[in-house]
């Protein structure tokens, strides 16, 4: 159960918590659709094991999914896994992990009719081919026995969403039992083993509701804790500051807390930089796809079908020439225009519902215009409030539409993460898989023995979404759960004692008592730095040297060297971070996590010498893509002993022709 807050604030630290150590067989960190994924499989195949469950947050509503969805993005039905590889290699600029790609084609669609079958409505077409939503779908039967899904494009389905994730987590809970998990629990450090190199051995955090530290022992452990946000400023600023596109609570720990015990990551320089409803952050896709609405610049024309726009995208063959451009294209695109002064670019939202009206009575037209708003409160009610703030109705009044700050993930247009291990199979290269120390394959395995992850924690292989995170959270369930019965005698062994680990989460709250004192204010205090300045401080380096919104996506080499100096002061000074409460030592962690998450992140796209998701971000200093040079992955390791990095180059293996 998570523990609710304190009525009357934060709970305040103290200096000497409580400490719970645990020992399981298998750790999953997150709470998720890949988490709740493996949640729900892992007992199947781990019956007789110990499984603990650790999220930071409350499972009905973390994650990515917390406030709902409109549509389920990944849903194979009449197309093939190949085709699948296919768009996502075009969207991703042709590097892409194509085994890991297939593979999750392979099972996906298998956790969409589990998510039907929990209760999750799911639109239908009847014999008409009209739309039939909510519970009208139900009479059309199920996915499974052959209904047909509304589709919004040839991967997207329509659903009623705004419960989704309390359906997935129900499920995930009544699977693993309420007693294996543990609500409200940040884990914020990874532990090796203390004689099997490389080997994960267990984890550490602290409860955000009580005044108490877990150490926890295990002999495999998967972390999916999802992307980063929060890593560059955003464009809204005062009360809306803390709005952005993806959770909040994604603060990068993925990422941080498997490359500091040597994981090897895998892509980082790619980002997303979704292009949303200006403002509200509301999601795009179902206007284009489902409404058929189109973006115009500011002159009123459909500047994507220009004949600049044409000769723009031929810099980009074969992508830029395909059936479908890439979204970093589009939103390129987009930039395009607008450096050009043709700015800014609207949603056509008045044309679209008009056409789209032409063909129905005014029953089907309420209802349509019903759906235009529910596609925001289905997911981002933060939409609906700021149309109804502007007297926005889109059957009457267009909307602007911005690319937003960047994000760090690997689940969907994106593709940043950890490099893993590809299932075992003769047509994967071995040069996609990562062998144990028993020399067998374990699907998705990072290259720290044991330690696997899933969701936005898999790098090469975006465009997984809810549906394939879930999927792939299951799939490692299984290789999680045949590790642990393959080491059955092994046994997990600390380098460090209880109190040093207890020290290490706690020194935020330890510096602040030392100090609090010296001042009558405690935020202004020379003995330390408070969490929320150190956000602000990494934001404005991001912003304006990490290639942010301040100079249009735009970096150097000088400014990547500015923002490297940066990152290392504030590296130091987080060694001066204080806390107060509970809510503070949390935020305390998160911003090293963001702070390790973004220098990985800019550190692959200073070695990358060139520009290969232009509309993500552009190197000034290498303009275009070169293909002869950098047809590859790019990968880095942290050696967190000795502080130092290196970046190296993987050979892309073409699977799919």
């Amino acid at each position: 159960m998570a523990l609710p807050n304190k009525p009357l604030g934060e709970l305040k630290a103290v200096k000497d918590p409580e400490v719970e150590e645990r020992e399981v067989d298998i750790l999953i960190v997150g709470g998720g659709m890949a988490a709740c994924g493996a949640a729900f499989e892992i007992k199947k195949w781990a019956a007789d094991k110990k499984i603990l469950l650790c999220d930071k947050a409350a499972m009905e509503r973390s994650g990515a999914v917390a406030q709902g969805l409109s549509a389920i993005n990944t849903y194979i039905g009449e197309n093939t896994p190949d085709d699948y590889v296919r768009m996502v290699r075009n969207d991703l600029m042709g590097i892409v992990r194509e085994d890991l790609i297939f593979d999750l084609g392979c099972h996906v669609d298998d956790s969409v009719h589990l998510f039907e079958e929990w209760g999750l409505p799911i639109w239908k077409k009847n014999a008409e081919g009209k739309n039939l939503d909510g519970k009208k779908g139900l009479a059309m039967g199920t996915l499974k026995s052959g209904a047909q899904p509304v589709r919004t494009g040839k991967w997207q389905i329509m659903i009623n969403g705004e419960s989704y994730k309390r359906v997935v987590a129900e499920a995930a809970k009544k699977a693993l039992g309420e007693d294996n998990i543990l609500e409200r629990v940040f884990i914020v450090k990874l532990l090796l083993d203390a004689n099997e190199e490389n080997q994960i051995a267990g984890a550490v955090g602290f409860s955000v509701r009580e005044n108490k530290v877990y150490i926890i022992k295990c002999k495999t452990m998967m972390v999916a804790c999802g992307g980063a946000v929060n890593i560059y400023q955003p464009r809204s600023v005062g009360e809306g500051k803390g709005r952005a596109w993806y959770p909040v609570w994604n603060s990068g720990s993925t990422y941080t807390l498997c490359m500091q015990v040597g994981a090897e990551l895998s892509m980082m320089e790619n980002r997303f930089t979704p292009a949303r409803f200006k403002d509200g952050y509301g999601p795009v896709g179902a206007w284009f796809l489902l409404f058929k609405a189109k973006t115009l610049n500011g002159l009123g024309e459909n500047f994507a079908a220009s004949e600049a726009a044409k000769k723009e995208l031929e810099r980009y063959a074969p992508y830029g020439t395909a059936a479908i451009t890439p979204t970093c294209l589009r939103n390129h695109l987009m930039l395009f225009e607008m450096k050009e002064g043709r700015g800014p670019i609207i949603m056509d939202t008045v044309t679209a519902l008009a056409e789209l009206g032409k063909t129905m009575d005014k029953k089907e037209l309420k209802h349509l215009e019903a759906e235009a708003w529910e596609d925001f409160l289905d997911m981002t009610c933060g939409q609906a409030n700021l149309w109804c703030a502007q007297n926005c109705e889109p059957e009457k009044k267009n909307s602007e539409v911005m690319p937003t700050e960047p994000y760090l993930l690997g689940s969907h247009s994106g593709c940043c993460g950890l490099w893993t291990s590809g299932p075992d199979l003769d047509w994967v290269p071995d040069a996609y898989k990562i062998k144990a120390r028993n020399g067998k394959v374990y699907n998705r395995m990072t290259t720290v023995q044991g330690l696997f992850t899933a969701g936005d924690g898999v790098g090469c292989s975006g465009h997984k979404f809810s549906s394939g995170s879930h999927a792939e959270g299951r799939m490692a369930a299984k290789q999680m759960a045949r590790y642990a019965r393959d080491f059955a005698d092994f046994t997990p062994t600390l380098k460090e004692t209880k109190e040093e680990l207890v020290d290490i989460v706690y020194k935020p709250v330890r510096t602040f008592f030392e100090h609090s004192g010296y001042t009558t204010a405690v935020d202004i205090n020379p003995n330390y730095i408070k969490p929320n300045g150190m956000m602000y401080r990494l934001m404005k380096a991001t912003h304006e040297y990490g290639a942010g919104t301040a100079t249009f996506y735009m970096t150097s080499n000088k400014c990547l060297e500015i923002v490297m100096d940066l990152l290392a002061i504030m590296r130091e000074d987080c060694e001066k971070l204080a806390a107060g409460d509970l809510h503070e030592l949390m935020r305390a962690w998160e911003i090293q996590h963001r702070i390790w998450t973004v220098e990985a992140h800019l550190r692959h796209i200073q070695f990358r010498k060139e520009t290969r998701y232009p509309g993500f971000y552009y190197q000034a200093d290498y303009p275009g893509q070169d293909d002869e040079n950098w047809f590859c992955f790019t990968n880095s390791k942290y050696d967190f002993a000795n502080d130092k990095w290196e970046c190296f180059k993987r050979d892309y293996i073409k699977i799919i022709p």
